[in-house]
């Protein structure tokens, strides 16, 4: 499954619930980007959530 590696979000389950209210299963993925960031001293290709990017618990690299 797909993960964030930063805060470990992943996908989350429920219901589609339609109008004659049958109930089936759903999921919701999360908003999951590769980046390059800088982990460790290395530069590396990583799984993160955008919220973790927009708070900037991920450092960025070029």
């Amino acid at each position: 499954m797909r993960h964030c590696a930063i805060c470990g979000k992943g996908p989350s389950v429920g219901n589609n619930v339609s109008h004659a209210n049958n109930k089936t299963k759903r999921r919701w993925n999360p908003n999951l980007q590769e980046v390059r960031a800088a982990i460790g001293g290395g530069v590396r290709r990583v799984l993160v959530c955008t919220r973790c990017i927009r708070s900037g618990h991920v450092r960025k690299t070029a």
